[in-house]
């Protein structure tokens, strides 16, 4: 039971720094690898505000939203915007050199060790119950990964927002017909997805560590949440996080040999089946 709480607690986390991929992927069209920048964006601001200015852990996470949903509307305006009619390759060669340059700034402006977190006490130790031991902060991952889940799934299904965005994804032309502002929509929307990457990067240092190479070593867990989730769907994202973490953490307790082979059996195996993704709309 540990191990499988433990495995909820890492999909979770893997949901909270992919779901803003899953936002910019899934409902834009775009490809965006370089959402892991965001992510360690997210992480150094917490971490240089926690270390270096005593600012209290859960002070920070407001800022570690803020900072990189500011980077990614100004990337989306300057740079984003010039790609979205682009070919998928144009996207990816360049998303994938703003990673590399991200790389190279933080190695420039943080070193390459890894950055030391410290939480608050009231975020340590466990919770021992019959036959299973809750860490304190795994569980606080776990209902802000719920909260996050049920929030953007009702923004995006019940709201005016949301609406306006899958009318400008579906279709620019009649959106901006109809007086939708779509530049101002995907700049939001834009906006969102590095937010929450940033809050998953930040929630993130304490179990996945930060370093200058975080955008490249994650990006393809990342991705496979993504894809088995099911493109743009949020709650495909959640369950498909939940499934790939307890198979992840099972798979590296119980047959250490094969590390993290699991994850991509599991990705493997559902992708055969389910090409779309398990919530996926299939295109016919």
């Amino acid at each position: 039971m540990t191990i499988f709480f433990d495995g909820i607690a890492s999909g979770m986390l893997l949901f909270l720094i992919s779901v803003g991929l899953s936002v910019t992927l899934g409902l834009m069209n775009f490809v965006n690898l370089a959402h892991g920048a965001f992510a360690m964006l997210g992480g150094y601001a917490c971490v240089v505000l926690l270390n270096d200015y005593g600012v209290p852990f859960l002070a920070t996470l407001p800022v570690a939203i803020i900072v990189p949903a500011i980077a990614g509307v100004i990337l989306e305006r300057t740079l984003y915007r010039r790609l979205y009619a682009a070919s998928e390759l144009d996207q990816v060669l360049f998303s994938i050199g703003l990673v590399f340059m991200a790389v190279a700034a933080a190695h420039y402006f943080f070193g390459a060790q890894q950055q030391p977190l410290h939480l608050p006490d009231f975020l340590t130790g466990q919770i021992h119950l019959p036959g299973l031991d809750v860490g304190v902060y795994r569980l606080f991952l776990i209902v802000v990964g719920l909260l996050i889940a049920v929030l953007l799934q009702w923004s995006v299904v019940n709201t005016p927002f949301g609406a306006r965005l899958r009318a400008s994804v579906d279709n620019q032309r009649v959106a901006r017909g109809m007086g939708i502002d779509v530049n101002r929509v995907f700049s939001l929307t834009f906006a969102l997805g590095s937010a929450l990457a940033g809050l998953g990067g930040a929630l993130g240092v304490e179990m996945l560590g930060l370093d200058p190479e975080f955008p490249v070593k994650y990006l393809v867990y990342f991705l496979i949440v993504v894809s088995v989730g099911g493109s743009g769907n949020i709650l495909g994202s959640l369950y498909a996080a939940i499934i790939l973490g307890v198979a992840d953490v099972a798979g590296k307790y119980y047959v250490p040999q094969i590390g993290a082979f699991i994850i991509y059996a599991v990705m493997v195996a559902t992708l055969i089946f389910r090409p779309q993704g398990l919530f996926g709309r299939s295109h016919k």
